[in-house]
């Protein structure tokens, strides 16, 4: 019995092989490709698969989804932003498996609770901070998935005060303000000469000024929406991965001073914002782990 999972990310497609322990292992990964998105998908199960025959399935995508309907509509694959029926074209591939599918930051949401930093913490936020910003929200030990299959998409909370345009058609959601690519660009309207999110947080912990204090404007506006996010979910601790999330102190340092500024009321005093342990393999676990809720084919 081969188990598989997908995680189609922003910039990244990965699938991986489910162990009998739950435990997703990643055999291939390649870069979204500007068209032929499906094709390129589809090459990569068919790869993982191995000839072998394929009983389950679990899907994990960036959104928004139409989870019900099995539908994908990325802000940030232009190809299927109009929506992309992702379950129908798996399972024509794999007519005889069972198939589950979930927006990436459930996916997230569900790794961090059974492998990762919140298996001991019932309710809890987990969060992706990189090319988008997304998010999953344990509340009682279960994961909050809503009637469209959105829920916890934290990266369309909005900042105060911001009015920067997003992908999403509305302005001031904390993804156009404190992503890796919406960082860069700001930094670069500043004068700053870089171009990717890895040479930003190199900068600044070279004491670049504006690559500084374009993480520190990422870092308040992400401690402010968790901040939020955290009085109204009633949640003690906030998972972040996710590439950009890896920026060091010039991040973290204003996130956790915004903290100290807005999560103030007393039930929030215990608050923990603390690194993922799974890193960008959080998905595609989180992937894997829909299939043990998939019945039998």
């Amino acid at each position: 019995m081969t188990v598989l999972a997908l995680d189609i990310g922003a910039t990244k497609i990965a699938v991986g092989l489910v162990g009998a322990d739950g435990m997703t292992h990643e055999v291939g990964r390649i870069q979204v490709p500007p068209t032929g998105v499906w094709d390129a998908v589809r090459g990569l199960l068919l790869a993982a698969a191995n000839g072998s025959e394929v009983d389950r399935v679990g899907i994990g995508a960036c959104g928004p989804v139409d989870a019900p309907a099995g539908i994908t509509t990325p802000l940030n694959i232009p190809e299927w932003r109009d929506g992309f029926a992702l379950v129908s074209a798996v399972q024509e591939l794999f007519p005889d498996a069972a198939v589950r599918f979930a927006i990436d930051g459930v996916c997230l949401a569900l790794a961090e609770r059974h492998f990762g930093a919140a298996r001991e913490t019932p309710d809890a936020l987990a969060m992706t901070v990189s090319s988008g910003i997304g998010g999953g929200v344990v509340v009682g030990g279960m994961v909050a998935v809503g009637h469209t299959g959105n829920a916890g998409h934290i990266g369309h909370m909005i900042v105060p005060g911001s009015t920067d345009p997003c992908a999403c058609g509305g302005v001031g959601c904390v993804e156009a303000v404190a992503s890796g690519p919406s960082s860069v660009r700001w930094a670069r309207e500043r004068g700053w000469q870089g171009s990717t999110g890895v040479e930003l947080a190199v900068d600044a912990q070279a004491g670049d000024r504006i690559a500084k204090a374009a993480l520190r404007r990422a870092g308040i506006a992400l401690g402010q929406v968790i901040s939020s996010a955290a009085a109204l979910l009633d949640v003690d601790l906030v998972v972040i991965g996710g590439g950009f999330a890896q920026s060091g102190e010039s991040l973290w340092r204003p996130l956790q001073e915004a903290l100290g500024a807005h999560a103030r009321i007393e039930f929030l005093r215990d608050l923990r914002v603390v690194p993922s342990e799974l890193g960008d393999q959080a998905t595609l676990v989180g992937a894997g782990l829909l299939t043990a809720l998939a019945p039998a084919p």
